[in-house]
């Protein structure tokens, strides 16, 4: 099927709307980590680390890395649906303006305030987004193509591929910190508990057809 495939049925506006609004809010998420400075989430930290040494800004490596990661599916034979492409592009974009608006926080209660509200807002804006059911993004594409080449288990693919995000990340001057183990811990839950609330009745679940592998499977073991 292709991504046109997915345009239609009687819930399309109330899934553009959450994709959309998902994607913004999820680099809205990830720039007020960024303005925390107490650690990001593990590709936040790759982006970081990239941008230190390119001298792009965040979200514009946000960009490329997900276009690569993009053309990674081709060898692994997984489909792109209009949410893994908007991903690519509207994630970035949102974290680069919203940096542009948030300034650093400076004392430690500003800092947690951001980091608290970044994970929390992330956790909605996944839920947001996946609940539209238009498709994976293309890391977490990555991750469940690579699931079902390999046979390795969801959990085991998705800690590989992170670990190694962030060990490289670092090395590259990225922030890594507990915001990082903060978000690796509460991510999954709050995604679940927002999946759950927003989700769209299945009426129109033939737009499906990119998610490989089911919605828990993506965001539940992180």
């Amino acid at each position: 099927m292709s991504i046109a495939s997915g345009l239609r049925g009687r819930h399309l506006p109330r899934r553009l709307t959450q994709l959309y609004a998902g994607l913004a809010l999820y680099g809205v998420s990830s720039a007020l980590l960024v303005r925390g400075g107490l650690g990001l989430e593990p590709w936040g930290v790759l982006h970081q680390g990239l941008a230190e040494r390119t001298g792009l800004t965040i979200g514009v490596v946000s960009i490329i890395v997900g276009a690569i990661v993009l053309l990674l599916w081709i060898p692994i034979r997984q489909r792109p649906g209009l949410g893994t492409v908007s991903n690519v592009f509207v994630i970035g974009l949102a974290m680069d303006a919203t940096l542009a608006l948030v300034p650093d926080a400076h004392g430690l209660p500003a800092r947690i305030a951001l980091m608290v509200a970044g994970i929390v807002l992330n956790g909605l804006a996944t839920g947001l987004y996946i609940a539209a059911r238009f498709g994976p993004g293309p890391r977490d594409g990555l991750m469940t193509g690579l699931h079902r080449l390999t046979g390795r288990s969801i959990r085991l693919v998705r800690t590989a591929i992170e670990v190694a995000v962030v060990v490289t990340g670092f090395l590259l001057g990225g922030s890594l910190g507990v915001g990082t183990v903060l978000y690796a811990l509460s991510i999954g839950p709050l995604a679940q508990l927002f999946l759950r609330f927003f989700a769209v009745p299945e009426q129109d679940a033939s737009s499906s057809v990119v998610a490989s592998g089911s919605p828990e499977q993506v965001i539940l073991r992180r």
